[in-house]
């Protein structure tokens, strides 16, 4: 790792990049461990049916709380040794999952893995942070593509390790690789960072969050953005299940998960997006991704009559997902740098805000209506994204 030339910033070689792209893969994990395993957890604990369920909210509401409270901390502390410590914790907090014999000490653990694994968000500031300006967009999208990766083989990887050797073992593993990482990161990230840091003190840093939505109109926009796109997004996978575990499929659970794996495409577009975004097509990759997401629930209405339907509808959806969501945090940082982890941080929070909406929107709707009223739906949410890009797009805002 070396300075540029203009001293302003860290030149991250493409192993560092492939580091941080790995431990936000790892991290971001945990939150999606368990869905696969909420049968069994409760087998193995008494637990009820209503109760297990809260397993996965917990994870959830920790996972926003830490957007909030703790990723804003990277704009005042040592980033490296932040990332550290929360690695550190998060081993601890997955130890407690593993070895949880109430069902007490298992929601306990679940939030706070859910709280810590924000370290994701952290990461993602330290390494937009460390990037030359002409290569953030690149940065983000290799950083961006393992935060996908993980999401989307978390579910597949617990199902398997948990029929090998059962469900502890899921969080025994990623204990152990949250350590691995600690004192891999340790090691290899710098020291000192010539990013600003803020003088804030932390009640002070939280309303500047807060004071920041209301100053930055870029702000607003993007983090609506992230809300519509990760609205269809959860649309789509919170509600898949349902069709195909019915007639004409009858398609097992571990099958449906695997479909999860097509979505690795989302990757690519992550790469690709951050590329177009070093060459100042913000505006026209937004604009492009937003339209393939509104296309892409034409194919996804004819999952009950041909799967290849289903396969060409997923691409779409998570390359143009991907593509937005790497845009936005690249614009954003690009207009702090400062205030990147309460950007970031803050961004986020929408993100978990639309992935609830879909989630239980889609749900609620299949039980009243059925899959085309989940199409219709989805469709609504991206057509909304894209008149609100076409509307700014007029008058040249990002």
């Amino acid at each position: 790792m070396a300075r540029s030339g203009e001293g302003s910033a860290f030149v991250l070689s493409r192993g560092v990049v492939i580091l941080f792209a790995v431990a936000c893969g790892a991290a971001v994990a945990n939150v999606y461990f368990s869905q696969p395993l909420l049968v069994t957890m409760g087998h193995d604990l008494a637990m009820s049916p209503g109760l297990v369920g809260s397993v996965v909210t917990l994870t959830q509401v920790g996972y926003g709380l830490g957007l909030f409270f703790l990723v804003p901390l990277g704009d005042v502390a040592d980033r490296r040794r932040l990332i550290v410590a929360q690695l550190l914790l998060l081993m601890v907090a997955l130890a407690v999952v593993a070895t949880a014999h109430t069902a007490a000490t298992l929601l306990a653990g679940m939030a706070a893995v859910g709280l810590l694994a924000v370290v994701t968000q952290t990461l993602m500031a330290f390494a937009t942070s460390l990037a030359p300006p002409a290569e953030r967009g690149r940065v983000v999208g290799l950083v961006t593509s393992g935060v996908v990766v993980g999401i989307l083989l978390a579910r597949t990887a617990s199902g398997l390790l948990a029929d090998l050797a059962g469900w502890r073992s899921v969080y025994v593993a990623s204990a152990s690789l949250a350590a691995l990482l600690a004192l891999v990161l340790y090691r290899a990230l710098p020291r000192h960072s010539d990013a600003e840091r803020t003088t804030l003190r932390y009640g002070q840093l939280l309303r500047s969050t807060i004071t920041l939505f209301a100053r930055e109109r870029l702000l607003r926009r993007r983090a609506l953005f992230g809300l519509l796109i990760f609205a269809a997004f959860s649309t789509l996978w919170s509600s898949i299940a349902l069709p195909l575990s019915e007639a004409p499929y009858f398609l097992p659970h571990s099958v449906i998960g695997a479909l999860g794996l097509i979505g690795v495409a989302g990757a690519l577009a992550a790469t690709v997006a951050g590329r177009l975004n070093d060459r100042g097509l913000s505006r026209r990759t937004t604009g492009i991704a937003l339209a393939l997401l509104a296309a892409s629930w034409l194919p996804l209405s004819f999952t009950r009559n041909s799967l290849w339907a289903l396969v060409v509808g997923v691409v779409l959806l998570d390359l143009a997902v991907q593509a937005v969501h790497v845009t936005n945090q690249t614009l954003l940082y690009a207009r702090h740098p400062d205030a990147g982890s309460r950007l970031i941080g803050g961004y986020m929070v929408f993100y978990s805000i639309g992935s609830a909406t879909g989630a239980l929107a889609a749900t609620s709707l299949y039980a009243l209506i059925g899959w085309g009223a989940v199409c219709a739906l989805g469709a609504a949410f991206s057509c909304l994204g894209f008149a609100l890009w076409a509307c700014g797009d007029r008058v040249g805002q990002e």
